[in-house]
């Protein structure tokens, strides 16, 4: 290939009437190249090769053409790289190298990119401060407690301040989408008036043409709490919460890589926050450039609405509830109060825990569990049960490993095993439904106390404790008041037995 020099110094020679033989013999050129040179325009002598001959991949065009045509559509995480398409190739017996692959597959993409032209124009979005904000969801790869874990991490963005929130999630749903709003907006101090979403399921239930939705109703609920108007996206139109969409590439490559590794997701997600004021303090604003991302953020915080009180965010469903009262949930089973044995109840899941309602009385509130196939007791719920059925107490399920109070541990132990230990135990246990646990605990600490292990003193203390105290002084009626009120003088009774001794 000439160099831009050769080429100007040939066409500047010819065009002086030099000889196409002269200018051969002295630059040591072929007459094809001279000529070339001659008509080439703009001095452009680069080669283009107008038919690529595909001597091994001839073949295996079309099957290459179909996996790339299949590629395509594909998410960028689900992508085939050309090592695999080359390997699948290889499979079916193409004996190509992996270089002829990946060129006709680059010539391929980049025959079917669009013109520059009709590419499509945006036009650059401006919010004033406390107007904004934007949610979106990623789904990224962790290590929690030793094991690899897919979360669910929710994006919050400011749009005006351009801060940040990221939480980690085991789920996608909707209890969770209400606990990541309540504690980003009291991360962010405030809530602006404006979400703007995608068309997920937790928030729109229909999707009409134009921006006409359907919000879910629980949804609705909660941008009414915190008096924020909900604005839905588009479908596929990823550019109108452009913000949220740089997020979550932005998070994945800062947070995430290489894989993050806690103990739990309490962990986690203290990090993430932490992590977050940190990228606010060290970055720039894009458009306010004196201006980090952090003090842009503190000067919105300032026309932010106030957070009266978290939404209260919960999912809720009916449920049935067993012989062994307990109910099924997401996969697991949690007990409830003896009380609501064949009844159904109320299940109102919230992102951390699972709180269990019959006709507005709270019978338990568990932990939630994410796993499968786990029961999570509580063994108060059986006590009512337990006393009917003492002997239950050394094989029953819910009593196994059982955190007593320290005096009622203490009591336990002392008691020893057996039958009749358990009987008194449970009696003790029992008194628990009507004075509660810390009276009952009370009165077994003073009979230890006591060097006392009894379940009838112990009893016999709670009885004592339940009367009404005695009045200290009684009033007497000014008629009944004696004259001579009586002394308590016990010489009196002395001198009388020496009165009678002498007569």
């Amino acid at each position: 290939m000439l160099v831009l020099e050769t080429v100007l110094r040939i066409r500047r020679e010819h065009a002086s009437g030099k000889a196409i033989k002269a200018i051969m013999r002295d630059l040591h050129l072929s007459r094809g190249v001279v000529r070339r040179a001659i008509r080439a325009p703009e001095a452009d002598t680069k080669y283009r090769r107008e038919v690529q001959p595909l001597p091994k991949l001839g073949p295996f065009q079309m099957r290459l053409d179909a996996l790339l045509e299949e590629d395509e559509p594909r998410p960028r995480r689900e992508k085939l790289r050309i090592t695999r398409v080359h390997d699948l190739l290889l499979r079916e017996g193409f004996d190509g190298s992996y270089d002829a692959v990946r060129r006709y597959a680059t010539r391929w993409r980049q025959a079917r990119r669009r013109d520059v032209m009709d590419a499509p124009a945006f036009i650059p979005l401006l919010f004033r401060p406390g107007e904004a904000y934007q949610f979106d969801w990623s789904h990224e790869d962790v290590e929690i407690a030793g094991k690899p874990m897919r979360v669910k991490v929710a994006h919050v963005r400011l749009c005006a301040s351009r801060v940040m929130y990221v939480r980690a999630y085991p789920r996608e749903t909707q209890e969770m989408l209400f606990d990541a709003h309540a504690r980003a907006f009291a991360f962010f101090g405030g809530v602006p008036t404006r979400g703007i979403y995608d068309n997920m399921k937790t928030a729109v239930t229909s999707v009409f043409t134009g921006k006409e939705r359907v919000f879910n109703r629980r949804f609705l609920v909660m941008a009414n709490h915190y008096m924020v108007e909900p604005t839905a996206c588009s479908p596929t139109a990823g550019w109108e919460k452009g913000q949220i969409e740089n997020q979550v590439q932005t998070a994945r490559g800062r947070f995430f890589q290489p894989r993050l590794r806690f103990a739990s997701l309490e962990e986690l997600n203290g990090w993430l926050e932490a992590e977050c004021r940190r990228w606010a303090d060290l970055h720039q604003h894009p458009e306010q450039k004196e201006l980090t991302v952090a003090q842009a953020w503190a000067a919105e915080r300032g026309v932010l609405q106030p957070v009266a009180a978290p939404f209260d965010g919960f999912y809720e469903s009916e449920h049935a509830v067993s012989g062994t009262c307990l109910i099924s949930f997401d996969r697991n089973r949690y007990s409830v109060s003896a009380k609501a044995v064949r009844r159904t109840v109320q299940v109102r899941a919230y992102a951390t825990r699972i709180v269990v309602r019959l006709g507005g009385e709270v019978l338990a509130d568990h932990p939630r569990f994410f796993g499968r196939d786990r029961t999570i007791y509580d063994p108060w719920h059986y006590l009512p049960v337990l006393v009917t059925k003492p002997g239950a107490l050394r094989n029953g399920a819910p009593f196994q490993d059982w955190e007593l109070p320290p005096a009622l541990s203490r009591l336990r132990r002392k008691l020893g095993a057996g039958d009749d230990a358990d009987r008194r135990f449970v009696r003790v246990l029992a008194a628990v439904l009507d004075d509660g646990l810390d009276l009952v605990e009370a009165a077994v600490r003073e009979a230890l106390l006591a060097g006392i292990t009894s379940d009838d003193i112990i009893l016999n203390i709670l009885a004592r404790r339940r009367e009404p105290p005695r009045p200290l002084t009684i009033a007497t009626p000014e008629d009944l008041a004696l004259r001579h009120p009586p002394r308590a003088d016990c010489g009196r009774y002395d001198s009388l037995r020496g009165f009678h001794a002498a007569a």
